[in-house]
């Protein structure tokens, strides 16, 4: 092998080296080499060191064979954040030069150009900037962790209603949720909210007509009132399209109906995303009357959602019951009153 190929050679091994840098970058900090490529990384070293003459052991020279002479002469490899422009001869030692931006060199070597800096990925930013003796070091962007299935970032999960926040997502960990205690509640899904104390009606004067659940909280009321349940069953009616979610095409059946029943402007339902269908339930519920409340039900039934129209008639049952229990003993002079606990 004549020297010229040695170099080359040696070039290729410290490439390699630095490609093996950088894929560690990418990887999180707890991603290790697997076996084959460590055996493969050990037996390139092995050849490297014993073969073409760069010391494992001084890593800060090399052997080359010298073009006039003949002769095997030890070089100064370049040191990080350089690239050799000239190698060494039995007269001159070798020539280094600084890495131009957009480059570098992180370890001892002796290549001809510098390793160009890496590029952050897909929902990355940039750690820290790349230097002419150091590549870029990216991490997963605010909202997100590398996933090591995917070997990517990924969007941390959101915790359904009915569940909260344990410990919020880092940039190597994913989100932990847990069910809300009792006591609590989560109506929305969400990457940073924990669980909910429920509100205390007496502490307000009121009665607690329904209480609350994982995924709605306490619904309170006076006996005093003139309300029917429906009035009352309003405060959960967006809650239970979030945490019972429906088939999309059930839900733009939904809304298409309720829009129609209120004589409003229904066309394009049917190209509407589930955050706008959503939006669109919230706002007829703020304007909708007792009797619409009703003919919800009944609606849910028809576009083939009877599991949410049993939800909501029982709990308007459980509130109509209560209510008439309470004016009762109220009309009697009785202020003894028992709490009805709704489903879940």
């Amino acid at each position: 092998m004549v020297g010229g190929d040695l170099e080359l050679a040696d070039a290729h091994s410290l490439r390699a080296s630095a490609c093996i840098g950088s894929w560690q970058r990418r990887a999180p900090p707890d991603a290790f080499l697997s076996v084959p490529q460590v055996f493969l990384l050990l037996l390139q070293l092995l050849v490297t060191s014993g073969t073409l003459g760069y010391s494992l052991d001084n890593p800060l020279t090399y052997v080359r064979k010298d073009f006039v002479s003949g002769k095997p002469v030890k070089c100064d490899a370049c040191q990080p954040g350089y690239y050799l422009r000239a190698h060494c001869t039995a007269t001159q030692k070798s020539q280094c030069a600084p890495c131009p931006p957009g480059s570098f060199t992180a370890i001892w070597n002796y290549i001809d150009k510098c390793l160009r800096c890496g590029v952050c990925g897909l929902n990355e930013v940039v750690k820290k900037p790349c230097t002419a003796s150091n590549d870029s070091q990216c991490a997963c962007k605010d909202g997100y962790f590398f996933h090591p299935r995917y070997n990517m970032c990924t969007r941390h999960s959101e915790c359904p209603s009915g569940q909260g926040v344990l410990t919020e997502g880092t940039a190597e960990k994913d989100t932990v949720c847990h069910t809300c205690p009792d006591g609590t509640f989560s109506k929305s899904s969400s990457a940073r909210q924990n669980c909910t104390q429920h509100r205390s009606c007496s502490d307000v004067g009121l009665k607690t007509v329904l209480r609350g659940s994982s995924w709605h909280d306490s619904v309170c009321g006076s006996c005093e009132e003139n309300n029917d349940g429906a009035g009352y069953l309003k405060e959960i009616i967006p809650g239970i399209f979030v945490h019972h979610k429906m088939n999309i095409k059930r839900m733009r059946r939904l809304v298409h109906k309720l829009l129609s029943e209120k004589g409003e402007k229904h066309s394009g339902t049917s190209q509407m995303s589930f955050p706008q269908l959503q939006a669109k339930v919230e706002e007829w519920v703020l304007s909708s009357t007792s009797s619409q409340v009703h003919k919800l039900i009944e609606i849910l039934r028809e576009v083939g959602a009877a599991h949410n129209a049993e939800k909501l008639s029982s709990k308007l049952s459980r509130i109509d019951a209560f209510m008439t229990d309470c004016r009762a003993k109220t009309e009697g002079g009785e202020v003894m009153y028992t709490d009805i606990e709704g489903f879940i």
